[in-house]
């Protein structure tokens, strides 16, 4: 067993807490049949990533903005097989509310429509592709995210499933665990701790506000 010892923890939500894969996979492959780009190159990268940059690389000659708009409405729409990680919910409940957040690269009415469709309690931080200049794996989201906590980025631990999720925490100077939803083991390496799921992970809360958190062996 592994124990990190914090003041906060940040969460991924796509693939952490929610698991969203399968309308991801089909709002990505149906707009790009539609803009004529390889579909599987599309979801090589788009996972973890902000859609504006994925539509910058694939389409940098369309209106990224109005782009975006299309595409993230219609995953909000798509809800089917939309539904709450395992042990998110228990998870979240033993947190202290003002300990945690999420940090998100979809947009904050897509990240909001998810969170309301697994019934989640809403975080008190939200940072969300609307928030932010630079994308994972820049640092800045989660450096974001810890501001608004109040936390230095140093006593921060991340739960993440996308490699480009795990290098923004690291670049961020913050821990990092990852969790098997998205992608295998192999291509979390570079995670501090790696689980399979997140009813691997404890918390316990201390009178003083920090957190000890327990990973079980993968």
């Amino acid at each position: 067993m592994t124990i990190y010892r914090c003041s906060a923890i940040l969460f991924d939500l796509d693939g952490v807490l929610v698991d969203s894969t399968k309308s991801v996979s089909r709002q990505w492959r149906l707009w790009a049949e539609e803009r004529h780009v390889d579909p599987d190159e599309v979801l090589r990268v788009a996972h973890g990533v902000r859609t504006i940059e994925v539509l910058r690389i694939f389409a940098p000659h369309l209106d990224a903005e109005a782009e975006v708009r299309r595409v993230e409405s219609r995953e909000a729409d798509d809800i089917d097989g939309v539904a709450v990680m395992p042990g998110a919910a228990a998870l979240l409940r033993s947190i202290p509310p003002k300990s945690w957040c999420v940090v998100t690269s979809g947009t904050r009415h897509l990240a909001t429509k998810r969170l309301q469709h697994a019934s989640l309690p809403a975080p008190n931080v939200l940072i969300s592709a609307d928030d932010v200049v630079k994308g994972k794996p820049d640092p800045e989201p989660y450096l974001k995210g810890a501001s608004l906590l109040g936390m230095k980025p140093e006593d921060c631990l991340v739960i993440e499933d996308a490699p480009v999720g795990i290098r923004a925490a690291h670049a961020g100077g913050m821990k990092a665990i990852g969790l098997t939803s998205t992608f295998v083991a192999s291509k979390l390496a570079e995670a501090d701790s790696v689980v399979r799921g997140l009813a691997q992970i404890q918390v316990r809360s201390s009178a003083a506000g920090k957190l000890e958190v327990s990973i079980g062996d993968l």
